[in-house]
């Protein structure tokens, strides 16, 4: 068994190849560049790795070759070791065997090296280019010395240390993995179903479910894995992101999901058993117009306000689930449970009978944000028992903070998805609310609003309870101002429940 990099070796490796190009390009292009040479050199060490296993087998170099392709095809003069031998033109070989590779595996490569400008000699000279190909190629990247977890693992540092330095593009391509990871626990992902993100990013929350469904004792191989990603380098990165986690059958489309859904099945769009999503919040830049007719029916509750996009992103993931086995847990922040201009959609939502849980969390979970997070977790056709109901949580202490990052912990977890299982009632952290309940309070999904604190439950937390919904909308992500008729809702709400005459 040849001997294996430990964790923190491989993430010092992988970090050190960004390094070089400190002063070269801007921190936040380092992706551009980085992820494809580690996904060719990945390629061709696995393809070396088959063929070698094979040669010794039968000593036929072409048999060797075949079962080497049959993973994935690397053409002739399009391996690594060539481009580690090119003197000069160093990004052209770089292009060149790129190119070959996508053409020779259209199906699952195509696109997937992005299109970073290699051969512009200016930012990328030759020097650099060879200095990182020798770099990459201090290790061999193989399944034997890097298995496909541990080099997963190290994929998702290295996209969480891109995140670190470029900042202002972080939250394109990175979501807190602790709270992807509870998003998959509750939604139990199986052997078998079809899992969808219409905003995978990187691929984060699908391979979350791959590793879910592996943790349970199931058979990933069977399961079929969806994404739409509006940017195409971050689209190229979750194929990447995919492959080195060992994930062979997924279809990552690149475009806008509301405007250009990638999925459809004829007339309508396909449908999903799974289904989890972070989408962009409150996007401006829409077509609210066409919307209003959408051809693909998504429009059931509503039409969002032109400031707003994120319930339009709601009704299409809804429109997503499978209509029998279909459920879904979606990340926004708070202003989705109340906000009055968006208070007739979430009446219909209500009424339809699909939410089954509104988890409320702490501070920091969104990347570079100091706003609180909510999980809506909905079902095409809930368990009878859950009927007619709605379960809020709020776990809004349950976040750990170290080194200036927020974090589940695991007992966090753990005590999250107990209140989700259990589904009963628990003084200060988690209330089954009558559907017929949250309908009469207008659709107003704020969950401070059912689970009373402590004092509260006493009769003695009238004005507590005003501070923190102050507090909570105060940190509602987008200005106070700009929620102004939110504001009023919520004070209005707040006189009549405590007698108060403004």
């Amino acid at each position: 068994m040849p001997d294996q990099l430990s964790q923190r070796e491989l993430e010092s490796y992988l970090w050190g190849a960004a390094t070089l190009l400190r002063g070269l390009i801007d921190a936040s292009d380092y992706k551009q560049y980085i992820f494809p040479l580690l996904f060719f050199k990945r390629l061709s060490d696995v393809w070396d790795e088959d063929y070698d296993v094979a040669f010794a087998e039968t000593e036929d170099a072409g048999y060797a070759t075949a079962t080497a392709n049959d993973r994935f095809v690397i053409p002739e003069g399009a391996h690594w070791k060539h481009v580690r031998e090119a003197s000069k033109d160093v990004g052209r070989a770089l292009v060149t065997a790129f190119q070959a590779i996508m053409a020779a595996n259209p199906e699952r490569l195509q696109g997937v090296f992005g299109n970073a400008a290699w051969t512009d000699k200016a930012q990328l000279p030759d020097a650099t280019l060879k200095n990182l190909i020798e770099h990459f190629s201090r290790h061999i990247l193989s399944l034997a010395h890097v298995p496909e977890d541990q080099l997963g693992n190290g994929y998702e540092y290295l996209i969480k240390q891109f995140a670190d330095d470029s900042g202002h593009t972080a939250q394109e391509f990175y979501t807190n993995r602790t709270l992807v990871h509870l998003m998959a626990q509750m939604l139990e992902p199986k052997p078998g179903e079809s899992i969808y993100d219409p905003t995978c990013g990187t691929g984060g929350m699908l391979i979350s479910c791959i590793a879910e469904a592996k943790r349970r004792g199931g058979d990933t191989r069977t399961m079929g894995l969806y994404g739409q990603e509006l940017i195409g380098i971050t689209a190229a990165i979750a194929r990447m992101n995919l492959v080195l986690h060992g994930v062979l059958d997924f279809d990552i489309r690149t475009g806008s999901t509301l405007a250009d859904p990638a999925f459809g099945a004829g007339d309508r769009l396909k449908t999903f058993d799974v289904v989890l999503a972070n989408p962009p919040y409150s996007i401006k830049k829409w077509n609210r117009d066409a919307w209003a007719t959408d051809a693909w029916g998504r429009n059931s509750l509503g039409t969002p306000p032109q400031g707003r996009a994120d319930y339009a992103f709601f009704q299409h993931i809804l429109r997503s689930m499978d209509p029998k086995t279909g459920r879904c847990a979606i990340l926004f922040p708070h202003g989705v449970l109340f906000r009055n201009e968006e208070a007739e959609m979430r009446r219909k939502l209500i009424a339809s009978d699909m939410v089954e849980c509104v988890l409320g969390l702490g501070p920091g979970l969104f990347y570079n944000s100091p706003m609180e997070a909510c999980v809506v977790v909905c079902r095409a056709k809930k368990p009878k028992k859950r009927q007619g109901q709605i379960l809020l949580i709020n776990a809004v202490d349950a976040v750990a903070r170290e080194r200036a990052q927020s974090f589940l912990r695991e007992d966090h977890q753990q005590g999250i998805l107990a209140d989700y299982h259990d589904f009963t009632n628990k003084p200060g952290r988690a209330a089954v609310v009558p559907a017929e309940e949250v309908l009469a309070n207008d659709g107003n999904l704020s969950i401070a609003r059912y689970v009373k604190t402590v004092r509260e439950e006493a009769g003695g937390g009238k004005a507590e309870s005003l501070k923190e919904k102050w507090k909570q909308f105060e940190k509602e992500g987008k200005g106070f101002w700009a929620d102004m008729d939110g504001l009023v809702e919520m004070l209005d709400g707040m006189k009549s429940k405590t007698g108060s005459k403004g």
